[in-house]
């Protein structure tokens, strides 16, 4: 059974050590990455409070699954951390060095907020189109509520890279106005809001997660009104979009 969802920001500044830092040590408070990384991490134990199956949902070059025992690393980004999707996850194995962003941010908040998690990953082509997206997620919000045990999903997503002159994908005056629609839409829980998004302004915006976001609309579809939204945070820190919040479709 569905209990609880969570979205996620993909800065791999959320792992301390690429940061040149320890999670215990050396964290500056009114840094904005503790400031995410905290929130982040609340989201993560309170899925863990709810359910100790997840499917994290996040957006890739293509679709791909990923199981319980993949484990993977964050040396492409600067440092050789190692995480898994499952308690002792292959243990013994290589950890997969061209493991997907998405899906090594969610190990590494597993590991962090909830060890005894073990997490499916389901990565969705970033070009999907909108409907295809919505179907993505009303399909899985089928498949969970058809097992009577709860699971939640945490979706990994980043909205416009191309805030300010030092982005990503350095400034775009249309991308302000967008993130601002999008996170009121996150805000709300506004499936239309969410199922509105363009691939074509959004691929130009470097919106990264518009198919990961649109599946988290899909998610919800079959309920009779949008799902009530905790925001534990929102906000551009690095000028790119970054919300964390809770979605719970019960009322």
């Amino acid at each position: 059974m569905f209990s609880i969802a969570a979205l996620v920001p993909s800065p791999p500044m959320l792992v301390p050590h690429l940061c040149g830092h320890q999670l215990a040590s050396g964290d500056v408070p009114d840094e904005p990455v503790v400031t995410v990384r905290a929130a982040a991490l609340e989201a993560v134990a309170t899925l863990a409070a709810q359910a100790d199956q997840w499917v994290v949902v996040g957006t890739g070059a293509g679709t791909e699954t990923f199981d319980p025992g993949t484990r993977g690393t964050f040396r492409g980004f600067g440092a050789d951390v190692v995480v898994g999707l499952g308690p002792g996850a292959g243990a013994d194995a290589p950890a997969d060095p061209q493991l997907p962003l998405p899906v090594l941010i969610a190990g590494w908040l597993r590991e962090q907020a909830a060890p005894g998690v073990s997490v499916h990953a389901r990565l969705i082509a970033a070009d999907t189109a909108p409907e295809e997206c919505a179907r993505f997620g009303a399909d899985l919000r089928a498949e969970l509520d058809a097992d009577p045990a709860p699971h939640a999903v945490l979706v990994v997503a980043d909205g416009a890279a191309t805030l300010t002159v030092k982005s990503p994908g350095y400034l775009d005056e249309r991308a302000e106005p967008f993130q601002t629609d999008l996170d009121a839409a996150l805000r709300a829980g506004s499936r239309a809001g969410l199922a509105a998004l363009d691939p074509d302004l959004c691929a130009r915006l470097r919106v990264d997660g518009r198919a990961a976001y649109q599946v988290l609309g899909g998610l919800f579809a079959a309920d009779p009104a949008d799902p009530r939204v905790r925001t534990l945070y929102q906000g551009a820190p690095y000028g790119v979009g970054y919300d964390v919040s809770l979605w719970d479709g019960r009322r």
